[in-house]
């Protein structure tokens, strides 16, 4: 039985966690799903808090869902990551908070109370099926409410596939739909880091080729292996800050599951210099297929 849970990982510098607290981020492969903790399980929760405020109000409320009567909540997050508004979010939930502040984050704690408004919260953040994009999507995936510009561009330049593929980040599962309408791609593995979008993009692409992964692309993918082709729009942020490394991992992961002549198609924003990652796995074969709308769309063959 759960008796502690955990959301992300809060610097330990700030708050106090449980031994044996239970980790139930999606973005952590292998953690809990929070959503499926039964009603009134845990005796503590401690939450690094989401900036999306949606997706931040859905997360306090399906932890408050989960505590007991009595039990204790501890949510931070970064003053300017939707620490500021923590304090009034938990309040309008029926809670009194008591808050501090320090490194530049701001701190709450509140008891957990018989009677909590918490449905409105629990809707807005829940998956749904989208009539904009035709997908089931949920808030907290990247680009959840719309479709990104970088992966509409790859989408629009790529050229049938053959053979096995990948994709990695696959979201909700939109570069997929485009990769499987050639009926010579045999086999596409969609990977992701986050538990929702995996969740999402099951529902979406329910073509018998398709394989799902819940894993972290940085970490290497050991089943894949001599991949015809992988496809991607690799994150640049990670947990809410740039980070220009991440898509430099994503590069190298790509030519380690390629085979010789295998080939990356990778769009990118333009402010980012991924032409050395890019040369540094795949030599001088790389080209710039397009730069329009403030994206690039590379080749580069294996």
């Amino acid at each position: 039985m759960v008796a502690h849970g955990l959301y992300g990982l809060p610097p330990r510098e700030l708050v106090d966690t449980a031994s044996d607290a239970v980790q139930v981020s999606p973005l952590i492969p292998g953690s809990e799903a929070l959503d499926m903790l039964p009603d009134q399980s845990l005796d503590s929760f401690t939450v690094l808090a989401p900036p999306g405020t949606v997706e931040r109000r859905y997360v306090l409320a399906q932890g408050l869902r989960a505590l007991k009567v009595g039990g204790t909540m501890t949510a931070l997050a970064p003053k300017a990551k939707g620490g500021s508004r923590l304090a009034k979010e938990l309040k309008a939930f029926g809670l009194d908070v008591t808050e501090d502040a320090r490194r530049h984050h701001r701190i709450c704690e509140v008891v957990r109370t018989p009677a909590l408004d918490l449905s409105d919260a629990l809707t807005a953040g829940a998956p749904r099926l989208s009539s904009e994009l035709g997908l089931w999507t949920q808030p907290g995936v990247f680009s959840w409410d719309r479709i990104d510009p970088g992966t509409a561009l790859l989408l629009r330049r790529l050229t049938p596939q053959s053979g096995a593929g990948a994709d990695f980040g696959c979201g909700l599962g939109l570069l997929a739909h485009g990769v499987l309408r050639s009926p010579n791609v045999g086999r596409l593995t969609l990977i992701d880091i986050d538990r929702r979008a995996i969740a999402c993009a099951r529902r979406n692409v329910v073509d018998p080729r398709a394989d799902l992964v819940w894993a972290d692309v940085r970490l290497g993918v050991p089943a894949l292996s001599d991949l015809d082709f992988v496809v991607m729009n690799p994150p640049f942020h990670d947990g809410g800050a740039e980070d220009r490394a991440l898509g430099a991992t994503f590069i190298a992961q790509a030519a380690k599951v390629l085979r010789h002549g295998g080939k990356l198609w990778m769009v990118a924003n333009r402010h980012l210099p991924y032409e050395r990652p890019l040369a540094d796995s795949f030599g001088a074969k790389v080209k710039l297929l397009a730069e329009e709308g403030g994206y690039k769309l590379y080749e580069a063959r294996r």
